[in-house]
Formats: C-alpha cells, structure tokens, sequence
C-alpha cells in the first residue's frame, strides 16, 4: 500500500479549505480596510507566482520581518504552500539577532514590511553573506515590491505544492537563557498544532478575533482557526490600551489573546468599567504567569472569559485552562490540563516520574513537539532525552491531573541552602494592593550565595515603599521567600516575545558582598 494513503493535510491545503468556504465574509480588517476570504485566496495565488517565477520553491526558505498586516500573513502562507519554509523575524528584535537568524536558518529571501522597517532592512541587507532575494510589502528604495509584482502576475490560482513533510516553519526561541534557537516543525506537525486549537480551545462559532501582539509569533496561532470557523481577524499594530477598548467595543470583539502585563494595563485604565466589553467570550492569556490576584480582579469585572494556554516555541499548545476551571479557586494558578494530543510527565532529576503534589520538570511527547533545534544537534539530544522533550519548566500535578507551573527551572534561586522559585514571590509581591507588576531573580551575593532580588512596578496611584512590600512578602511566605533588596520602577524591560527580561534586571544590581 502506497504511504501517500495515510498522508496529512498540509497547513496550504487547511487553510485553502477555509478560504474557499467563506470567500464572501471578511477575513481581516485593520485601519478602516478589510480583506475577504475571496481575497486573501487570490493574493495568496499570485504572490506563489511571484515566488515561482523567481526560482523560489521546494526546499527554500523565506525570512520576513512585518507588522500585524494581512498581506504579510498571506505571503506566509503563499510561501508555505509553495513548499517554502518560513523563519519570522520578531518585530521588536535587535538587529544582531534577526542578522543571526537570517544566517542560521540559510534564508534564500527576505520579505521586510515597508516602510515601517525600511531602516532596519538596510542594516540586514548589509550583514549578508550570500545572495539573497530581498521583497519589500510595498514601494521602498531595495529589492522588489512584492505587493506591486502580484498585482502584475495577473489571476493565478492558489496551488498546494508541498507535502506533510515539508518545512513549514523555522521559529526561534526568545533568548532568555542564551542565543536564540531554530525550532524546525514540518507541515503535519503544524497542521496538528491548528488542530488541536480548535478541539481544545473554546472559540466562539464565528470568532472575532482581536490581534495586537505580533503574528509573527503566538498570536498569529489563532488566525487559522479564526478562519476554519469562519470569523474575522481584527488586526492592531501593537497593544495601545485606548485603542484595544475601542476596537472592542467597536468591532463586538468576541476573541482575544493577551499577555498578563496588558491584562494588567487594562485593569489599571479608567476607561475599561465605562467600556461595552459585552461581547467578550473568550479572553486567552499566556507566553508568562499571571498573579493570582490580578486575575481573579479580572474575571470580577470581565467576566468568566479568562481561559489560560500554555506551551512554547518548542511545543504549541501543552495544556489548556478552561473557562469553566477558573470558577475553583483551586485551580486560579494551574495551567490546566494537558491538550487531547500530548503525552506530558513531571519528572525529577533523576529522570523518573514524580508522584502528585512533588515537584518536577514537565516532559512532553506528541506530534506537534519540534523536531530538532537546527544547527545544534548536542542541544537537541539533550532537550529530547530518554525521548521526551524536557520544557525546563517545574510543576506538580494535582490529583486530578491538572498541572500547576512553580517556575522555571533555570530561574529557581539558591539562597542560603534554601530553593526559592521567583513565581512564589512574584504572586506574593503582586497580592499587595500597590503593586502591578513584579519580577524576582537572584543577585550573586557573598553571604547567601544567591540575594532574592525583586523589581516592581506600582499601580497608579499607590505609594509603598521597599521596606513595606519585603515586610508584606515575609508575612505570607516567610523569611528564606523575602527579597533582600527591592527597586521600583516605572517599567519593567523586556525581550521581543513580550516576557520579563530578567537578564537585564539583573545586570542592573551587580553582584552583592
């Protein structure tokens, strides 16, 4: 029997499927513009021309640096289809990181979003080491307008080129415990990825679906299924608080993803209890932890939206929170229970399964885990050892199966023979009423090995000072869980996915003595 009998659906031929079906309703809408399914099938056909027509195909791959725009989304999937791979260059990355990328992923093209990173483009133009094709979204004074050179290659229809084992996407890894890594997924495995979305999360029948982070990376993960199910992606360059409200009340925005700081910028603006966000049904939250008690201030004055999703770039999705679970207080910081098609373990160091309630490393295996870290063959072996993927993060499972992240592991602190994990603090320090948003992290320190070390941010309006908040974290975790020294800060820095960099905060403090 031929193996073509078992083949999968790849990503193009999915989401060809749902473009088809819908072609009369809108697809996205962004600054007063829209783009209908019929239309988003048509770019797609004639930008795969373009890449055709220009030996771009099988086995090539693409790097794109772009905004929150639908043809930049189309282009990515023209390319997919195309059996091109596709690395996304993060927005907000700097140039040294994007230029390694580039050069790690052996890119044949790069697709830069103009003008909003025409200066940019010419510094990574600059850093190439071989011919590379070079399309501009648009006029621009380099490479190709690629938008122009479609409109030019007249109607040609979409076709699905690639197979289930093409490369369908190279996504890198934020950098926060080192240099970025290349996360290789073939077309089955992100298909799968897609899948298990619309299985397991709880979208509205026709979504609505408010895209302010970058879709170049986890928000761009909810635009397939928004579109299998026949709704609209509204599109924001970026999160700005006053225009997240309005398009909402605007747009009747059902859907939504959002990081835990902008949920926090939300409950500290003084438009959002005047606001009509009644048409809120599902507000996912994720990429970090979000404080226990800010989150239960939310679902008191939003609603039972709030659901959680957790993964990485390394699996995506791991586990899902329902909607439902948030009513157990219980469950306020678990991330949920593991999605329909991943096998996930808590295991200690010595590489055995941890009973219920112990601490331990979350370890996965499923199709949608990666397939390798390109170029890094020593990091691949040991992130998939004894054949699970080890996530790195720490967690218990409760008796009912539900999993409950204590940290990471490389951020746990040693301080004075003691384990501190920073997420036990951080929920302590962000329960005090002035407090928004807080990052602990350990600071080398000549008496207790490691100092718990803290940054905050205040909510507007409040006043407290770091002697106040160490005495508070004392009364609810004890004395080992208090930070040795507090700073407060106007904002906390942060790396291109959106997570507090740690790094940084703690190159700030140099070492203790």
């Amino acid at each position: 029997m031929s193996d073509l009998v078992h083949s999968e659906p790849t990503v193009g031929s999915f989401i060809f499927r749902s473009l088809r079906r819908y072609p009369d309703r809108t697809a996205f809408s962004w600054n007063g513009r829209t783009m209908s399914y019929a239309a988003a099938l048509e770019l797609i056909g004639r930008l795969q021309a373009v890449f055709s027509a220009r030996g771009l195909g099988r086995g090539n791959t693409i790097a794109m640096l772009a905004g929150n725009r639908a043809e930049a989304w189309c282009a990515k999937v023209a390319a997919q289809a195309s059996g091109i791979g596709v690395t996304d260059l993060h927005p907000f990355g700097a140039a040294p990181d994007q230029a390694y990328q580039v050069a790690d992923s052996a890119a044949d093209a790069l697709i830069v979003d103009c003008p909003r990173f025409a200066e940019r483009a010419a510094e990574l133009i600059g850093r190439f080491e071989r011919e590379r094709h070079v399309f501009s979204l648009g006029p621009s004074d380099f490479g190709v307008d690629l938008l122009a050179a479609a409109e030019s290659a007249g109607a040609a229809g979409p076709v699905d080129v690639a197979s289930g084992e093409d490369v369908s996407t190279l996504k890198y890894t934020g950098g926060t415990t080192g240099r970025p890594k290349g996360v290789l997924r073939r077309h089955a495995s992100a298909l799968r990825a897609s899948l298990v979305l619309l299985s397991d999360f709880e979208f509205p029948n026709e979504p609505r679906y408010l895209a302010t982070a970058p879709i170049s990376h986890v928000t761009g993960t909810n635009i397939e299924p928004t579109l299998a199910l026949g709704g609209t992606v509204h599109l924001l360059d970026g999160f700005d608080p006053d225009a997240v409200l309005a398009t909402i009340a605007r747009e009747r925005i059902n859907t939504a993803l959002f990081v835990p700081t902008m949920i926090y910028a939300l409950l500290d603006h003084p438009d959002l209890d005047r606001t009509d966000l009644s048409s809120l049904e599902l507000l996912l939250y994720g990429a970090s932890s979000m404080s226990p008690s800010l989150l239960s201030e939310g679902i008191e004055r939003l609603g039972p939206v709030f659901a959680q999703l957790y993964g990485q770039t390394e699996c995506y999705p791991i586990s899902y929170l329902r909607k439902s679970d948030h009513a157990d207080s219980s469950l306020i910081g678990s991330c949920g229970m593991p999605v329909g098609n991943c096998e996930v373990t808590v295991r200690g160091d010595d590489g055995n399964e941890v009973p219920a309630g112990e601490p331990g490393e979350i370890c996965v295996r499923g199709p949608v885990v990666m397939e390798r870290y390109v170029n890094q063959p020593d990091v691949t072996a040991e992130a998939l050892q004894g054949d699970w993927l080890h996530t790195g993060d720490i967690a218990y499972r409760d008796d009912r199966g539900y999993l409950h992240i204590v940290d990471r592991k490389k951020d746990m602190i040693v301080s004075g023979g003691f384990n501190v994990f920073p997420r036990e603090v951080e929920d302590a320090l962000t329960g005090h009423d002035a407090v928004s948003v807080a990052a602990v992290y350990g600071v080398a320190d000549d008496k207790w090995g490691e100092a718990v070390t803290a940054t905050v941010v205040l909510r507007p309006g409040h006043e407290v000072t770091p002697d106040e908040l160490i005495r508070h974290v004392k009364s609810v975790k004890g004395s080992v869980q208090a930070p040795k020294q507090i700073r407060v800060v106007e904002e906390l820095p942060r790396t291109p996915v959106g997570k507090i960099d740690k790094k940084a905060l703690r190159a700030q403090w140099g070492p203790r003595s």
